[in-house]
């Protein structure tokens, strides 16, 4: 059975599905306050929820906003992913997935003179593995060195969310006492996982992942970033010019 999902203004998310997306969250990782949970939800524009089309019960959401900075003296405007989450059972499903990409598409075409990215942050391995399955181009990556602009962006968007807890050094949020992070079991990070180099990576920028530190990334949002896959699962045509590598 395939989920259904939709793209819900912060301001129209009714209370029970405010409780919904808490016992959801809560299921899934350790030390999320509810008043921390509202309060990081009500600086959002939009969810992302996915639902059961037979009874309409959330099985996933995530969390979107637009960030607006300026970097080296150009305006730049980022789409954030926070919260996000998709009950096990659904693990696979690309109804959010599909939604996410239908809203960075039409961000994309109506602000044609902006220059778009991407910022997410992931405590876990399963986010930053989306990154080369979506994205041409995107970083950090375990082959390809960040060039100094995109450093630049990466920076000014992290310390312009993260203020106090960005260690510019490392790419990473750091966790602090009681920080919320994954329950044991969710992601964790097997020997037939660290097979696959992005995981590998994945875990050698971010070891503090099991203690909710949180690896920052970037994609430029352009129609030729996007790869024929992340195409297929958003559903639209593909960009006719792919990017360079």
């Amino acid at each position: 059975m395939k989920l259904v999902g939709r793209l819900v203004p912060v301001a129209e998310v009714t209370g029970a599905e405010r409780d919904a997306m808490f016992a959801l969250m809560d299921c899934y990782y350790e030390h999320v306050p509810r008043d921390v949970f509202e309060s990081d939800l009500a600086e959002k524009q939009w969810v992302i929820q996915v639902l059961d089309p037979r009874g309409g019960e959330l099985c996933g959401f995530s969390t979107q906003m637009l960030l607006d900075a300026t970097v080296d003296g150009r305006p730049i405007t980022a789409l954030f992913s926070g919260d996000t989450i998709i009950d096990r059972a659904h693990w696979g499903d690309s109804a959010l997935t599909h939604v996410w990409g239908r809203l960075a598409l039409d961000l994309i075409d109506e602000r044609p003179d902006t220059e778009l990215y991407w910022f997410l942050i992931s405590k876990g391995y399963k986010t930053y593995r989306f990154l080369p399955i979506f994205f041409h181009a995107f970083h950090p990556h375990p082959e390809r060195p960040m060039p100094q602009r995109l450093r630049a962006v990466l920076d000014g968007l992290a310390r312009l969310k993260y203020p106090r807890e960005y260690d510019a050094g490392r790419g990473v949020i750091r966790a602090g006492a009681g920080h919320d992070r994954l329950r044991a079991g969710v992601a964790e990070i097997t020997p037939q996982r660290l097979r696959d180099p992005f995981v590998r990576f994945f875990l050698e920028r971010n070891p503090g992942h099991v203690h909710g530190e949180e690896l920052c990334c970037l994609a430029p949002l352009t129609r030729e970033n996007f790869t024929a896959a992340a195409y297929r699962v958003i559903d639209a045509e593909p960009a006719v010019v792919e990017a360079s590598p």
